[in-house]
């Protein structure tokens, strides 16, 4: 009997083929090779990133699979946009539980080339991974800046105003109506803007358009995404500064604000909360108007929320009442 050799398909390579189309950039030689080759512009400096999603604990198990993907993308390309970056691509690493569905690996797919589509951020390669507990999804982001401009964290100057993008305390909020909806009528919200802390929780928003405008005018920039509060307090303690803060100044959304009035104790997770991912940055008094028309013209709110001051320590945040506000926990953290 003549023996007639085949050549299986792995479970890895059908997942590879999904992801196939996301690899638009050259250098990722259509992921058929074990490393990708980029070249970096010429002038430039790389800007680097990674960091991960876990299910159950940066979304939910019946979270839409193509919202989870952009989150994942998203969340990476929040901090390109606070160092003043330009994406250049990403690498991405999947675990997955034994019993993934190929509808949702399909629609985490669709959702991941959609977002690498509007972000002009190609896929360049990764992994794939079984694990017996929840999908984790890692991503490495990687951006440029012409060299020597990347914006830090620890570059803040006493007499800098305080600015932020967006609104803060959306996703903290929308995270406690997904865990207990009957909130909605406590903070006598309606349904869309329920909706709208919950969209926001969902899925970030980066301000990749703003970030030429921060690389050019800001001191200091980071995302917010571990609380307004906290990330101040570590932007002070890497620039050797702290900084002054009214919390009547800090830009909230409808939703937040009609969510405070109906109970005055969110202030505190709408301040420190986490996973606004929004543009926290320091800027001086002559850089601090053409950053707020360059940012403007991108369709992005910008705020100057108050000062950084020369002593060390962590930020003071004062009320209407002129005190300062204190805060049990003063950043979110997974530890």
């Amino acid at each position: 009997m003549n023996e007639q050799s085949t050549t299986a398909v792995s479970g890895e390579e059908r997942i590879i083929e999904l992801f196939r189309p996301l690899a638009k950039h050259p250098g990722a030689f259509g992921l058929i090779d074990d490393c990708a080759a980029v070249t970096p512009p010429p002038g430039t400096d790389l800007v680097l990133k990674a960091d991960a999603i876990i299910g159950t604990v940066h979304f939910f198990a019946d979270d839409p699979a193509g919202d989870v993907a952009r989150k994942a993308l998203r969340v990476n390309l929040s901090d390109l946009a606070a160092k003043g970056a330009k994406p250049l691509g990403f690498l991405l690493s999947l675990a997955l539980p034994q019993d993934t569905s190929a509808q949702w690996l399909a629609e985490f797919a669709r959702g991941l080339g959609q977002d690498a589509e509007l972000y002009d951020c190609p896929l360049l390669g990764g992994d794939t991974d079984r694990t017996p507990g929840p999908v984790m999804i890692s991503i490495a982001v990687f951006g440029s800046v012409p060299t020597g401009t990347m914006v830090k964290r620890g570059a803040a100057r006493a007499g800098d105003h305080v600015v932020v993008t967006g609104s803060i305390g959306d996703a903290a909020l929308g995270l406690r109506l997904c865990l207990d909806p009957s909130l909605a009528g406590r903070w006598r919200l309606h349904a869309a803007q329920a909706q709208h802390l919950v969209g926001r929780y969902r899925l970030p928003q980066p301000r990749n358009p703003v970030a030429e405008a921060i690389r050019r005018h800001a001191q200091a920039g980071m995302d917010v995404s571990d609380g307004l509060v906290g990330d101040l307090a570590k932007m002070c303690k890497a620039s050797g500064v702290s900084a002054t803060i009214e919390a009547a100044r800090v830009p909230l959304s409808d939703a937040a604000r009609a969510a405070l009035a109906g109970d005055l104790a969110l202030i505190e997770p709408i301040l420190t909360g986490g996973d606004d991912y929004e543009i926290l940055a320091t800027v001086d008094d002559a850089q601090l108007a053409p950053l707020q028309v360059a940012v403007q013209a991108a369709g992005v709110r910008l705020t100057a929320i108050g000062r950084i001051t020369a002593e060390r320590g962590p930020p003071r945040v004062i009320g209407a009442d002129g005190g300062a506000i204190n805060f049990a926990h003063g950043s979110y953290s997974h530890f």
